[in-house]
This record gives structure tokens, sequence and C-alpha cells, in this order.
């Protein structure tokens, strides 16, 4: 049976901010495209539009992605090889309720530490949720999608 890479993809207005809130909240890595955009500029592959100075280097207009800081990635084009979330922008906005969010687990017994951080970068929280299975906070990125944290 063969083993299926793969990424997440979330579809965002601002996918630089999505980002960055997300690397903060996982400890990921934003990744860095730059000497690939640069070699695709020189060879008048993809225009300058298609581009944004982001962090004071060359990024992808609309699109970008976060890499788990432990994972391999190719040098070549800063593409992460492991666990990774695309934010791709879109025109429309969100309008109704995630189909799949994340669950983003807490070391033991920090979760209300861990939300405080979390509104501190940009989230909100929806409700707090305690069941016979357990207790967690239903939160909502700057963008407005459900994540759980644990």
């Amino acid at each position: 049976m063969t083993t299926l890479h793969w990424k997440l993809v979330i579809d965002a207005t601002d996918p630089h901010a999505q980002a960055t809130f997300w690397g903060e909240t996982l400890g990921y890595e934003i990744e860095d495209n730059s000497a690939l955009i640069g070699r695709l500029l020189d060879l008048g592959a993809v225009p300058e539009e298609a581009t944004v100075e982001f962090r004071g280097r060359r990024a992808w207009r609309d699109l970008i992605a976060v890499r788990h800081p432990d994972d391999p990635y190719e040098e070549e084009t800063g593409v992460g090889l492991g666990r990774r979330i695309l934010f791709q922008r879109v025109p429309e906005a969100k309008t109704g309720k995630n189909r799949l969010h994340l669950d983003v687990h807490s070391k033991a017994g920090h979760r209300d530490e861990e939300v405080t951080r979390l509104e501190a970068l940009g989230a909100s929280v929806t409700r707090h949720v305690k069941e016979a299975g357990g207790e967690w906070v239903i939160m909502t990125d700057p963008e407005g999608n459900e994540f759980c944290v644990h």
C-alpha cells in the first residue's frame, strides 16, 4: 500500500495573516519560498504582481504555508515535506460552520493559559464545553474558522 503525502489547505481572505496566526498558535515555521520565487521571476515564468514583500522577503501574493519545524523541506523551494497547512486567498468570506477543524492540545492543566495566549494572537472564544467525555474550549481564528482547545 502507498502512503500519501498531504497538506491541509484553508481558504482565507488574508493568507499571510492566517499563516502568522497559525504559525504562532502551533509553533510552526512560515515557509520561505523566496528562492523559488526569485528563480521564477528571473525566468519570466511568473509576473511580479503574483508576489508580495512579507517579513522582509519575497512571498506569493495568494498563498503561503506553515510547516512543523522538525519536518523536512526542500531547500531549493522552501516547500515542507511533512506536516503543513497552506492558506490560499479566495474572494469570498467564510459563510458557514467548518466541516473540518483543528483540535489544539495544550499541556495538562494549562488549557486556560493557552486560551488566553490564543486570544492575544487574535482568536475568540465561542464557548466552553463540559461533557462526560471531557472539557474543551471552542474558539475561532481571526477569519472565523472554528477550532478546539483541549
